[in-house]
């Protein structure tokens, strides 16, 4: 149930109605990240995130931007990823014109005044050691920066301290231009609300928006002849691994067979890493296994926190599942559980109508294609036993394995030899 509208300029409106609601999320999101940096303005797609929060010619500063939405009890926020950026506000319905009024306007109109800019330098940074300070998260950035080195899809999404302090107003302006445009940026509003309405409100709000046509980024570059390992010596309590391999991008047929390969490794509490770690040798609190895809590159990686002494213990028992799952055809009772759970946490996924909007407008800006909730189950109903088992063949080989690692550990030579099938 859900309505898009592609308007002269090439901006791109989606309208997915839920009368059960009385809720209603705007949601702008441009295809703009972290993968569309340059070495020297790496951090920007995040910055300009923030900055777009300090003031506007009708909201002149962070306080009225912020109380606008806070007087009517709305949720708001911002986020920047590997290929895109998002700023929306979820209101009550009766507040749907507020909302589209407050996302446009920061999205078109705000100052990127230079004081602000000097004041939030800060703030990221903070943010940064915050990241550098929470292993649990720090891990997987270190783990996609070993998996793909010095390019785009190697470094952090927040930057490096060094960029953040010599990125100037010119520089936002420069970036703002080149990638925030009609061509790739999709207005979605989902929750209850008048279709009609508000696509004639998008359209005029948004009138003014870029219509040049904007940058593309490099292509990722794949390649890798061993296993690697990034150790990041740190006087932790709890060494923190994140240990997987290259996988398929959003457009691979095998991304389902991939989800269910994810799941049935670590995807929940009753997988079997879960289980043989954590409740049968009791080494982790927290232990996962996921699989990321993006337009131009995919990974499938387990990630851990262990007591230090038990880390040979934890990678074995991780890469004999792997192995085990190359080479043993699974259970038709367990393949069903792995597909049941993908397709029951997807659906309470879409409870609300913020993840709506997240579903549609993802879809659309990054595939140009809408699979609904029914059409992407049947996809996964579709995945056999034997697939998972081939695709864990595929991808499980010692010499694509990638190991990141931080913790009170410093030689690296002889933690690389745990890299054994």
């Amino acid at each position: 149930m859900y309505k898009k509208i592609v308007l002269d300029n090439g901006l791109r409106i989606m309208l997915v109605p839920n009368k059960n609601t009385q809720a209603v999320t705007v949601l702008a999101v441009v295809g703009a990240g972290s993968k569309y940096e340059t070495k020297q303005n790496n951090g920007i797609s995040h910055f300009v995130e923030h900055m777009f929060f300090k003031g506007t010619q009708k909201r002149p500063n962070t306080l009225a931007i912020s109380e606008t939405l806070d007087r009517v009890g709305g949720f708001y926020n911002a986020f920047t990823s590997k290929e895109y950026t998002g700023y929306f506000a979820k209101v009550d319905s009766k507040h749907t014109d507020l909302a589209l009024d407050w996302v446009a306007d920061i999205f078109l109109n705000s100052k990127i005044d230079s004081k602000e800019i000097a004041k939030e330098r800060g703030v990221i940074i903070e943010e940064l050691n915050m990241y550098l300070d929470t292993p649990v998260r720090h891990i997987k950035d270190l783990f996609e920066g070993l998996l793909y080195g010095d390019q785009p899809a190697g470094w952090e999404i927040i930057g490096t301290k060094d960029n953040l302090k010599k990125i100037q107003r010119q520089d936002f302006i420069t970036y703002i231009k080149n990638h925030y445009s009609s061509n790739n940026t999709i207005i979605c509003i989902s929750g209850n609300f008048n279709q009609a309405r508000m696509a004639n409100e998008v359209k005029r709000k948004f009138r003014t928006i870029n219509r040049q046509k904007p940058q593309g980024k490099a292509k990722v570059l794949e390649r890798q002849k061993e296993p690697q390992i990034h150790l990041k010596f740190k006087e932790t309590d709890q060494t923190h691994l994140c240990l997987g391999v290259r996988a398929f991008d959003l457009f691979s047929p095998k991304i389902y067979i991939q989800e269910v390969l994810a799941t049935i490794l670590g995807g929940n509490m009753s997988s079997r890493l879960f289980i043989k770690v954590r409740e049968k040798n009791g080494l982790a609190y927290y232990i996962k296994t996921e699989a990321e895809s993006f337009t131009d590159s995919g990974y499938l990686a387990t990630q851990a926190g262990i007591p230090h002494t038990a880390l040979s213990k934890a990678v074995a028992m991780i890469l004999k599942e792997y192995k085990n799952l190359a080479q043993k055809t699974i259970t038709q009772s367990e393949l069903k559980k792995a597909k049941d759970y993908l397709k029951g946490n997807l659906t309470l996924s879409l409870e609300s109508s913020d993840a709506l909007a997240s579903f549609y407008a993802g879809q659309e800006l990054l595939t140009s294609k809408i699979l609904t909730l029914q059409e992407e189950c049947a996809k996964i109903d579709k995945v056999k036993a034997i697939e998972v088992r081939d695709l864990a063949k595929e991808i499980f080989k010692k010499e694509s394995l990638n190991l990141a690692i931080i913790g009170p550990h410093k030689n690296e030579a002889v933690l690389k030899k745990l890299l054994f099938l």
